[in-house]
């Protein structure tokens, strides 16, 4: 035999065993579908009530603005006691604390409260409307209507109706004569959408001060995903086990003003542009590794054979990945720390050269990543001596929270009782910041909202027309009575 002949059939003989193993590593890239089953309370809910209540919970305008100087009190405090006159039952059994005078925590004394206690929490302050979008609302955001099926209004989504449901769960599970096993704290919070300070910071802070031990939290995250992930059919229950970190970054570019008849060679703008553009074509490295890996790999097991064989065999298929997830938005934020220019400032006059041009520049951090390693990146990207870099805000990503924890799988078991037995639970990464962020330097810390959202709902948050339909409700009333009275597996 010739040695060509010979090279020949070593080739194909490489090139099947290679494809043994690809297929081989395929079949057996399959999810288990064996999930913790807990006993739980069903509760009775009532449609109608529930929905009013949302509607009347979004008549209160308890807007975050950045300058706390503009909020509105009286609406704060007509909520609170607007709670407190609609849930009667919650207000005589659970011991309530005012943190921060906005801030409610309730706490309802288990039977054994020598237990690690257990925190659900959801956020009742909402984003303004932006000015001279109100034309474009179905339904006026502050109203809210109930029409088609849907509860309309601002914070229907993020996040008064989790207010709501976890007072209707907890309400009813109380007149059923329910007492829990340990202590369950429920945490109202009223300055999330502007950092969490005097909210779910001090509420941290006061666990830490009394030495009280929690099991796990529950707060906003992600949803049960209704054809949003591209592949899979089935819908998928998001249950984040951590966030991503936030960093602002001033540039300031110096240069040489004057009339914009003689512009030198190069301007304090052209100086900012150059630097934003080198940002661009160099992001924070990221890839398929760590918990992004994790969290793409539990998804890709659903997904079609060709996407399966893929990421079955990263090994080989990692680079082509990573291209094609880098292509897409939420692709490309599940693999790193992006980047993203926000705020430019100039010139005063069109005609006038600036001495100094400003940008700003928001960052969210990987957990793979911290403050210190992005700015470091950033200055050696930029490497300009004309340009300063200042910090306008930062906080580092969140703890990473055990997906094989006892909470992880009680949320998963409430999730798929509720959303029916298809639904697949996996973990995911909240790429935006919520109160967790506090509350996982505590304990292990979960991102679940149990309702179903589709792509078309997104435009909602923080956005016009923002609504939620009367059964998710029902069906996050369900989820949390369920997650509630979870006690020992089946």
């Amino acid at each position: 035999m010739t040695k060509l002949k010979k090279g020949g059939l070593l080739l194909l003989l490489a090139i099947a065993i290679l494809i043994a193993v690809l297929l081989t590593r395929t079949a057996s890239f399959t999810p288990s579908e064996q999930y913790q089953q807990f006993s739980a309370r069903n509760v009775q809910v009532d449609a109608n009530q529930v929905a009013n209540h949302l509607s009347e919970a979004i008549r209160f305008k308890t807007v975050s603005h950045d300058d706390w100087r503009q909020r509105e009190d009286d609406q704060y405090e007509g909520f609170l006691a607007w709670i407190a006159a609609t849930y009667p039952e919650v207000q005589s059994q659970l011991t309530l604390e005012r943190v921060n005078d906005f801030t409610l925590l309730y706490r309802w004394k288990g039977k054994q409260s020598n237990e690690p206690a257990v925190l659900m929490s959801a956020h009742y302050d909402v984003v303004p409307v932006n000015p001279g979008t109100e034309s474009l609302w179905e339904h006026a955001p502050y109203a809210g209507e109930i029409a088609d099926g849907y509860i309309w209004g601002r914070g229907s989504l993020d996040d008064k109706s989790a207010v709501i449901a976890l007072l209707e769960a907890t309400t009813l599970l109380i007149k059923q004569g329910y007492e829990p096993q340990g202590d369950v704290y429920l945490a109202f919070t009223h300055d999330e959408e502007i950092g969490s300070v005097y909210g779910s910071q001090a509420v941290t802070e006061l666990f830490k001060g009394r030495d009280i031990k929690l099991a796990w939290t529950l707060d906003e995250g992600s949803f049960v995903l209704d054809g949003m992930v591209p592949g899979v059919s089935r819908k998928i229950a998001s249950v984040n086990i951590a966030e991503k970190g936030y960093l602002t970054l001033e540039f300031v570019a110096h240069g040489q003003g004057g009339h914009s008849s003689m512009p030198p060679q190069d301007t304090a703008v052209s100086i900012l542009a150059e630097a934003i553009v080198k940002l661009k074509n160099a992001p924070v490295p990221g890839g398929l590794e760590g918990l992004s890996e994790q969290l793409y790999t539990e998804m890709a097991k659903y997904m079609p054979y060709s996407k399966r064989l893929l990421f079955a065999n990263s090994w080989l298929f990692k680079p082509l990945i990573e291209k094609e997830m880098g292509k897409i938005p939420s692709g490309n934020a599940m693999l790193r720390t992006t980047t993203a220019p926000t705020m430019l400032e100039g010139s005063v006059k069109a005609n006038v050269l600036p001495i100094t041009a400003k940008a700003k520049v928001n960052f969210r951090i990987h957990p793979r990543d911290n403050v210190e390693s992005v700015i470091a990146y950033v200055k050696g990207v930029i490497n300009d001596d004309r340009i300063d870099i200042n910090v306008v805000r930062e906080f580092e990503a969140s703890n990473v929270s055990d997906k094989n924890a006892n909470g992880f799988n009680k949320i998963a078991a409430a999730a798929r009782e509720v959303h029916g037995d298809d639904v697949i639970v996996t973990p995911g990464l909240t790429i935006a910041a919520t109160d967790s962020r506090y509350y996982s330097e505590i304990t292990n810390s979960y991102r679940f909202n149990p309702m179903s959202i589709t792509s078309q709902d997104l435009a909602g948050f923080h956005g016009t027309n923002e609504r939620i339909s009367i059964d998710n409700m029902v069906k996050a009333v369900e989820f949390y009575a369920r997650l509630m009275s979870s006690e020992q597996p089946k």
